[in-house]
């Protein structure tokens, strides 16, 4: 399956068309979305509309650059001017936008063809995708599988061809998780970057938008439109000499036989390729994940009340209970929360000072069972974790520090395993050069995945 920079170039060389394009993903969505629920609302009139438009607009000159005609869907937690804003939630069935978000401008802007809004877990409180007032988002190989989340319905898009590219959002890890579990490529910036406005929060202090792609590149193509850059290319790194830092300690275990035994075939990968690589820690790792539930869960609460308070039968009980949690934390924990992630940013901040990037598993696990509560990673370790708790635990830390992360997928015989990069703050071109010549040092991962 191509990614959308392929597509773009038969679009221009005339063995394509947007409409054809739209066409192919909007049957697609038609084949496989009453399976794997990865869409709230699909927009077929409109995208068609926009595609035709597209493709006057190529004829008569005017090319807009690489998203041009290309179909492209957005998390149903962003703002689409005359569109309601669900969050996978009932309470706010009535609430339909005014205006379109920044990155939903620019996206039209750039003449990206808007195909429809993705189911994920609901206002984005979960890393599975099943908490949904539309029902649970599945996995594209294996439908007893969650895809991740809480952008799950994005990653399962773009898997499988119902669209060729999407946006996410991430607060705790909810463009990589599900990218990771996915097999695709999704990318955080660095924190301010992409920016939130129009996208309803999770997080203020910790909330990402970003793309969620088949390829590095057509990522950091995304990227550059969605920061509002101008388009230049970025060129891969070479590897030899490229100098990473792989995490241990909190990082490396427990992790899932199946997952460490793809990462560890990846880093032999890379070092193959000329890549160094050395180990590291955080040294405050155990305090990550109190701050960032200090952090976000009053947040959610607070944006929450008007809601909440007047109409919480329009909640899954789930995430109410979650969110409602959020006012029994003190003054005194958010205080404490926020010196500790100051703390934890100074930790990654001296670990990339003499290197180019940190590299970690981006899940510590497979895709698990949708239901499952908990999960035993490692049964020679024995440690048992929470599946929220497992599927957070190597992409929280930077949400809380702000630094640019990207997972790249591995080739596997079975599920999708993740790999994860991390780059300086405010250097996530870097840190796409470093992705991209990474992904060419994997062994082809990434091969299309095709609903069942």
């Amino acid at each position: 399956m191509d990614d959308f920079t392929d597509a773009a170039a038969r679009l221009r060389a005339g063995r394509t068309s947007a409409v054809a394009l739209a066409d192919e993903s909007l049957a697609t969505i038609e084949r496989a979305n009453a399976q794997l629920n990865a869409f709230t609302s699909v927009h077929a009139d409109a995208a068609r509309a926009f595609a035709r438009r597209a493709d006057d607009e190529l004829a008569a000159g005017h090319d807009r650059g690489l998203l041009h005609g290309i179909p492209v869907s957005i998390k149903d937690l962003i703002d689409q001017a005359g569109r309601v804003t669900t969050a996978a939630a009932r309470v706010l069935v009535d609430r339909q936008a005014e205006h379109d978000a920044v990155v939903v401008t620019r996206l039209r802007e750039a003449g990206a063809v808007i195909i429809g809004r993705t189911n994920l877990h609901q206002f984005a409180l979960g890393t599975t995708s099943e908490d949904s007032a539309f029902g649970a988002v599945r996995h594209p190989i294996d439908r007893s599988r969650s895809p991740g989340g809480s952008s799950g319905g994005s990653a399962v898009a773009v898997a499988t061809g119902m669209g060729l590219a999407s946006i996410g959002t991430d607060t705790g890890g909810s463009i990589r998780i599900p990218s990771a579990a996915c097999g695709i490529v999704g990318l955080k910036a660095s924190a301010g970057e992409i920016p939130t406005e129009g996208i309803i929060p999770l997080s203020p202090s910790l909330d990402h938008a970003g793309p969620m792609t088949r390829s590095v590149r057509d990522a950091a193509a995304l990227y550059q439109v969605l920061a509002g850059r101008h388009p230049a290319p970025i060129a891969a790194a070479n590897p030899a000499g490229l100098r990473l830092v792989h995490l241990a300690g909190y990082f490396s275990s427990p992790l899932e036989p199946g997952v460490r035994e793809a990462f560890e075939g990846g880093l032999s990968q890379l070092r193959r390729a000329g890549v160094l690589v050395r180990s590291g820690e955080v040294p405050s790792s155990a305090g990550i994940a109190a701050a960032y539930i200090a952090i976000v869960l009053p947040e959610a609460a607070a944006w929450h009340a008007p809601y909440i308070d007047s109409r919480a039968e329009g909640y899954l009980p789930s995430v109410r209970d979650r969110i409602l949690s959020g006012r029994a934390i003190s003054s005194a924990e958010i205080e404490n929360a926020h010196t500790m992630r100051a703390q934890l940013c100074r930790e990654v901040n001296a670990l990339l000072a003499d290197a180019d990037a940190l590299v970690l598993p981006t899940l510590p696990i497979l895709a698990p069972p949708v239901g499952a509560t908990a999960i035993t990673p490692d049964p020679s370790d024995g440690t048992s974790l929470t599946v929220r708790a497992a599927m957070l635990k190597h992409t929280q830390l930077f949400n809380l520090t702000g630094h640019p992360a990207i997972s790249l997928p591995i080739a596997t015989a079975g599920l999708p395993v993740g790999l994860q990069l991390v780059g300086r703050f405010n250097e996530t071109p870097r840190l796409l050069e470093i992705a991209l010549a990474c992904e060419a040092a994997l062994v082809q991962a990434a091969s299309a995945i095709r609903p069942r």
